[in-house]
């Protein structure tokens, strides 16, 4: 006999919150920073931490309607991404993994933003 699954057998997920307070956006963007590398000292998650604030302050004015259909506008985000970790990320990270790291927070931003005001960022305390 298979068993019928009801909605108490799925737990939500980050990503399918409609909003989220701003430390867990925060969290987010650091979990794409520090997993699955680099070791960071304390001083250095520290930073971090700083970083993924600005970023996410900066992201809210760029995150505009319909931003994904526009290559401007999607430039501007990755543009915003690349400036704010090249000044933010400590030494340790190679340019091979702030590449990849811009890559990912993009890829994130992406996919949990689909439009302004809907998606993880909308809302919320931001």
């Amino acid at each position: 006999m298979k068993r019928k699954f009801t909605e108490r057998d799925f737990k939500p997920t980050i990503t399918g919150s409609p909003t989220l307070p701003l430390a867990e956006k925060k969290l987010l963007i650091l979990d794409i920073l520090t997993r699955p590398a680099p070791e960071l000292t304390t001083e250095e998650r520290e930073e971090l931490k700083k970083v993924a604030k600005q970023l996410l302050a900066k992201l809210k004015g760029l995150l505009v309607l319909d931003w994904r259909k526009r290559q401007t506008s999607q430039a501007r985000v990755r543009d915003a991404i690349k400036d704010l970790l090249d000044a933010g990320l400590p030494r340790v990270y190679t340019p091979e993994l702030y590449n990849q790291k811009c890559s990912s927070v993009f890829e994130h931003i992406y996919e949990c933003y689909p439009q302004s005001g809907e998606g993880v960022y909308a809302g919320g305390n931001n």
